[in-house]
């Protein structure tokens, strides 16, 4: 792993806090922020953990503003991903304006796109954004996967700084990083927290784990330990089951409701969800309590 690409790290995809009535509850962005300050890890708002296509416009522009105001430490990341290539630059310079340092997005996925109108769309986008650009690849929501080609065409524009892919594929991930890896101008980062330690182990050059909403500072050891090459696995381990938690038997959209009645439970935020979403029934909150308290109670460090 490079340790000195302009975009590295752990980054963590936070969750949007909202009120009951949908507004940015903005003190809890306050906490969440501090709670990653804390943790030594850098953030990633409106992303697929923060509801990012379920938001209004108004409220993403304001979380940019808020957000930008508690950066700490390292880098903002900003999700600007819609189906409006307008809209997407909108937020790109919403988030210059305001001091972010990155933004990240999907390609819109309602029309079926050729290789040439993935990479025509992304040049027009990276042309327009003050701010670099990080390419995302998540098929489990997109339901498209951005081709290793496509993107190591993309990856010589000069405002396109990186790549993000959440696609579980072994052998993807290795071409990709047989590619990118010794690239001092492009960064490559590994979305699916279960193959954090596999990536930076290969040279990736940052992780992007929604479970480090909860526990930061363990994805922050899990990096420290694979730079140094020393036991990276024993983090990786429990962030897993960690990740279990929240996840196992529960949908994308439940599993992220989940996630936020976690960060409930340490007084960061409430578990409003934007709709289509929406908060779990009492018997759902209570099998959550119970999962995650006999999870603690193994007293993981």
């Amino acid at each position: 792993m490079k340790k000195n690409k302009r975009f590295a790290g752990v980054v963590v995809p936070l969750v949007t806090p909202l009120t009951s009535s949908y507004q940015l509850d903005e003190d809890a962005v306050e906490k969440l922020m501090a709670r990653m300050t804390e943790g030594g890890v850098q953030s990633f708002i409106m992303g697929t953990t923060g509801e990012a296509p379920s938001l209004p416009l108004p409220l993403r522009l304001r979380y940019i503003e808020v957000a930008s105001k508690q950066k700490k430490y390292g880098d903002l990341y900003v999700g600007i991903s819609s189906f409006s290539l307008d809209d997407s630059i909108q937020l790109a310079r919403h988030a210059a304006d305001h001091g972010a340092d990155a933004v990240v997005a999907t390609l819109p996925y309602f029309y079926a796109l050729t290789a040439d109108q993935m990479v025509f769309y992304y040049q027009q986008l990276a042309d327009k954004s003050p701010l670099p650009l990080i390419l995302y690849n998540i098929p489990i929501t997109t339901h498209v996967s951005i081709p290793l080609d496509v993107i190591d065409a993309l990856s010589h524009l000069p405002n396109i700084a990186g790549f993000k892919d959440s696609e579980q594929n072994d052998p993807r991930l290795m071409d990709a990083l047989s590619r990118w890896k010794d690239r001092e101008d492009f960064s490559h980062f590994m979305g699916s927290a279960a193959k954090s330690s596999l990536a930076l182990e290969n040279g990736s050059d940052g992780i992007v784990p929604s479970a480090g909403n909860v526990e930061p500072v363990w994805y922050a050891k899990l990096l420290e330990k694979a730079i140094a090459g020393n036991d990276a696995e024993h983090y990786q381990r429990i962030t897993d089951e960690l990740g279990m938690v929240y996840q196992q038997g529960r949908t994308l959209g439940e599993s992220l409701w989940a996630l936020k009645e976690m960060l409930n439970s340490h007084g960061v935020c409430d578990s409003y969800m934007m709709p289509p979403l929406r908060k779990g029934n009492e018997a759902a909150a209570l099998l959550l309590q119970k999962q995650y308290s006999n999870f603690t109670e193994n007293g993981y460090e």
